[in-house]
């Protein structure tokens, strides 16, 4: 079994594993953020990890374009037009225009925009402990190698996305 093409199969298998505890993991997260906003009595309808990130980017960013969003979280950018758009919806977010350029559209969040921002900064900076924490008994050529396997597979996945897309 520990042929390489059982390795791969056995990699394959775990992947599917490590999958399908991610969309568990991220539906906790999603309930876990939703308690959070109830508690400070902010309203969010969104059931989506990326929007909750694309308000993480603008955060971090503004006032920000959808181009720059979409390069900076590595999405289309008819992806983050329609993200934009439900956040528009629910007052998350704002539009506005350069003085010197009338014609691109920029965005920053609102105070109830600013206030997810927060909560999810302060989830998030938890979740990243936690996740370094556990990779702390690999050395550094461990890291390197699981980095390695870890971008082939979102270059594979990318790929795949691409390929369904254009069909």
């Amino acid at each position: 079994m520990n042929s390489p093409e059982g390795l791969k199969r056995l990699l394959y298998d775990r992947l599917l594993h490590l999958t399908h505890l991610n969309e568990q993991l991220f539906a906790s997260e999603l309930d876990a953020f939703a308690d959070l906003t109830r508690q400070y009595g902010l309203t969010f309808t969104s059931n989506s990890m990326t929007t909750i990130h694309v308000i993480d980017c603008i955060g971090n960013h503004e006032p920000i374009n959808s181009t720059s969003i979409a390069e900076k979280m590595k999405l289309s950018k008819a992806s983050i037009t329609k993200i934009s758009g439900k956040l528009l919806q629910e007052g998350c977010i704002k539009r506005s225009r350069m003085n010197d350029n009338k014609k691109e559209v920029y965005f920053s969040l609102t105070p109830k925009g600013r206030q997810l921002f927060v909560v999810h900064a302060e989830m998030h900076q938890s979740l990243e402990q936690s996740f370094i924490q556990g990779l702390n008994t690999f050395s550094e050529a461990e890291l390197q190698a699981s980095l390695k396997f870890i971008q082939t597979v979102i270059d594979h996945n990318d790929n795949m996305i691409n390929i369904d897309g254009s069909s």
